[in-house]
């Protein structure tokens, strides 16, 4: 019998940051239509379990390299969590203090995450949405003469995954076929950076976006008001709340504007947060994979996408987070905590050791 078998890396790391992306892309061998290959790039592979420790670690490297951020200055940030987690831990190992804003609608794991790794979360109202918990992080930073991140505007973000995701992507299919490419888009980064690397280098992979369908601020064409440091102004008409933590704040990001602006996607979907749920639970129960809401949103998108394709068609659908972070959410609210009837019936069915 043939059992598995590691060699490790084949390096040493000199720190956690060192570990951050080259994440995995993973067959999926059983819920994918027949006709089709289907992978999923699994973003929890990095330290911080996220998509976000990419433009975490870059935004804080960046910084330090042009001097904008001092030593030992604290870092603040607007966030729903996965971007402030991997800054906590970015801050963790680099020895800057850091303070996230959140709105109180987002997830209780995350707040304790985030302070889990030394941070402090300074929480606005829900009611006040996106646009409030950015407002509220500018306000500490202009305040207390703190760094502001800006994931949303940045220029740091979308180039990391041009320069880390994108060439992962073609490394791991040079020579071999991909048609498309399925992601959310949440701040921008990862939609933009990867749609700069494709429309030079593979043309002809076509790349799906999607967004909630309750919250389609891209589909209704219209535009976010900015200030002069491109922070949103205010809310978008369009936006309503949605389950997909991490996707869709209720502004369009500066960093997308690039990918709407120079046309970096072919296509715009939507789904809705119900059909996420349901896609996140199905990975994990029949393909042992572990993603949140955003995730199973962006594969229910990979799955209709797949559905559509020509036979013998490559999809690559982009998985930004773990599940552990919903614990609190929907994704969890119909998982037992005791055990089922049918539990207890298996208990029963031998003598000993009754519950």
């Amino acid at each position: 019998m043939t059992i598995r078998a590691t060699r490790g890396r084949g390096r040493l790391f000199s720190d956690v940051l060192d570990t951050v992306g080259d994440t995995p892309a993973i067959r999926i061998n059983r819920i994918a239509p027949d006709h089709v290959t289907l992978y999923v790039k699994a973003e929890a592979f990095n330290p911080g379990a996220s998509v976000k420790d990419r433009l975490a670690l870059n935004i804080i490297e960046a910084a330090e390299r042009d001097g904008t951020l001092k030593p030992g200055q604290t870092v603040v940030e607007a966030t729903s969590g996965n971007t402030g987690i991997g800054l906590a831990m970015v801050c963790a190992a680099k020895g800057y203090p850091f303070v996230a804003t959140m709105h109180d609608g987002f997830s209780v794991e995350r707040r304790q995450l985030m302070r889990f790794f030394g941070a402090k979360v300074v929480l606005t109202r829900k009611e006040d949405k996106a646009v409030g918990m950015v407002k509220k992080a500018a306000e500490l930073a202009q305040a207390n003469g703190w760094f502001l991140a800006h994931q949303f505007e940045t220029a740091a973000n979308a180039d990391i995954h041009e320069h880390t995701t994108a060439r992962e992507i073609l490394a791991d299919f040079d020579g071999q076929r991909l048609d498309t490419i399925v992601s959310g888009y949440g701040t921008g980064g990862t939609a933009t950076g990867i749609g700069r690397v494709m429309r030079r280098e593979r043309p002809d992979t076509r790349i799906v976006l999607v967004e909630p369908e309750n919250a389609a601020l891209l589909a209704s064409g219209t535009p976010t008001p900015r200030n002069d440091l491109n922070e949103p102004t205010q809310g978008h008409p369009a936006f309503a709340p949605h389950p997909i933590q991490g996707w869709t704040p209720d502004f369009i990001p500066y960093v997308l504007q690039e990918a709407v602006d120079d046309g970096l996607y072919d296509a715009l979907v939507t789904v809705s947060g119900p059909d996420g749920i349901a896609w996140s639970k199905r990975l994990a129960a029949e393909e042992g994979i572990f993603t949140g809401i955003s995730g199973g949103a962006t594969f229910a998108a990979a799955i209709a996408a797949a559905e559509s394709a020509a036979p013998g068609s490559v999809l690559l659908c982009m998985l930004p987070d773990t599940g552990e972070r919903y614990l609190s959410t929907p994704l969890f609210e119909d998982v037992e905590r005791e055990m089922t009837e049918a539990e207890r019936a298996l208990s029963a069915s031998t003598p000993g050791f009754q519950y």
